[in-house]
């Protein structure tokens, strides 16, 4: 009798000491399955949630876009403006902060398209890519507007097309958007000249890179001589010269 007891005490204490591991594990591991449960929106993703974001801030007088689900430029400029006016990081990134700022709950999207959409169908498949191909449109030509309005037609294609040339390149990020938005890689971007009023001419440039038309030769690289203070960029083999830029490999 003793010795159940005693047996029965030692299955006891087992049972506690494993319920006390599995409650300190779950506690001490609880912030780390929460951080990788964030979620955050950004250039090209989709969904309900980008919906809302574009809900509100159209609400508050910060997007001017239609309300498509699709985070292009217009939503991340809006976005970019929001953070700004309410003390967030200025980055154009829906993450935790920015959410809870705008008063959006992502659990509450679960299941309904919240997180960024995957096509799973052709025709859903086609109307992703076709949104995208729009967006890259118009960010391209923005950039082409910020960076070569008034060189030479060829020139502002040319420019549209290093952008592109990057996209294939290991060496950058592999989207229009990253490209653009790499950190110190455009001067539109620094100088906020990629806001600027927008030309017919830079709509045109960027559709005409887009669709193949590579005046660069297949630069990767330009800069205009006359107002780089980059040492680096000249050591960069020519390729050729169009108005005041010049575009190297």
């Amino acid at each position: 009798m003793v010795k159940k007891s005693y047996k029965f005490k030692k299955e006891i204490v087992l049972v506690i000491a494993i319920m006390f591991t599995y409650i300190t594990t779950s506690v001490a591991v609880a912030p780390y399955n929460n951080a990788a449960r964030a979620i955050s929106y950004s250039y090209g993703s989709s969904g309900n949630i980008v919906l809302e974001i574009q809900r509100r801030l159209k609400a508050w007088g910060y997007y001017e876009g239609g309300l498509d689900s699709s985070y292009g430029y217009r939503t991340y400029v809006a976005v970019k403006r929001y953070q700004a006016a309410n003390g967030l990081k200025a980055d154009g990134v829906a993450g935790d902060r920015t959410l809870t700022s705008l008063g959006i709950n992502a659990g509450q999207y679960a299941g309904r398209g919240g997180t960024t959409t995957t096509t799973t169908t052709t025709t859903t498949t086609t109307a992703a890519k076709k949104t995208t191909q729009n967006q890259d449109v118009l960010l391209l030509a923005r950039l082409i507007n910020g960076e070569a309005r008034g060189e030479p037609y060829e020139g502002q294609v040319a420019v549209g097309a290093v952008v592109l040339n990057r996209t294939r390149d290991s060496r950058f990020p592999s989207t229009v958007a990253g490209v653009i938005y790499q950190p110190g890689a455009f001067t539109a971007i620094v100088d906020g000249q990629i806001h600027a009023e927008m030309k017919q001419s830079s709509i045109n440039a960027a559709r005409d890179a887009l669709n193949g038309w590579d005046p660069s030769g297949g630069a990767v690289y330009y800069f205009n001589p006359a107002t780089s203070t980059n040492g680096w960029i000249w050591s960069r083999p020519l390729i050729k010269i169009i108005g005041k830029h010049r575009f190297c490999r």
